[in-house]
């Protein structure tokens, strides 16, 4: 019987390790070999003693294209024409950093527009009030 714990390494449902080392484990994980979606990593480490701990951790896998949407939010409700933005963009080779296409356009908040009007209107203001003073 060894004295070191052992790793054992299974992805989603999956009843075969893909994995099973000694531990300390340090491996690297390659996405590019999933699917995009949702994913999930147990590892069951066994002691010498033969006890068993289990850790469970989901994760999310995104290897394509990203895709962004404005106008639209998860299980709105909505009626009538709505104006819909969908963006995609991938990461490219990695090796070289894509300008075009690689950041999704936004409209001006309406807050933003909130502010420029109130301190345009109190500018306004204020030029009108000092004006009467000097008048």
């Amino acid at each position: 019987m060894s004295n070191q714990s052992s790793v054992l390494l299974f992805m989603d449902a999956e009843t075969i390790p893909f994995g099973n080392y000694p531990a300390p484990v340090h491996f690297e994980l390659d996405t590019r070999k999933l699917t995009d979606g949702k994913h999930t990593l147990k590892i069951i480490s066994k002691d010498p003693s033969g006890k068993e701990g289990i850790r469970i951790i989901p994760f999310v896998v995104r290897n394509g294209p990203a895709v962004a949407i404005e106008g639209l939010n998860d299980n709105e409700v909505v009626d009538g024409l709505i104006p819909i933005m969908i963006n995609a963009y991938g990461k490219g080779d990695q090796k070289k950093f894509l300008i075009e296409g690689s950041e999704t356009p936004h409209s001006i908040p309406a807050w933003l527009w909130a502010t420029v009007i109130g301190f345009v209107g109190w500018g306004i203001y204020y030029m009108v009030v000092s004006m009467h003073m000097i008048l």
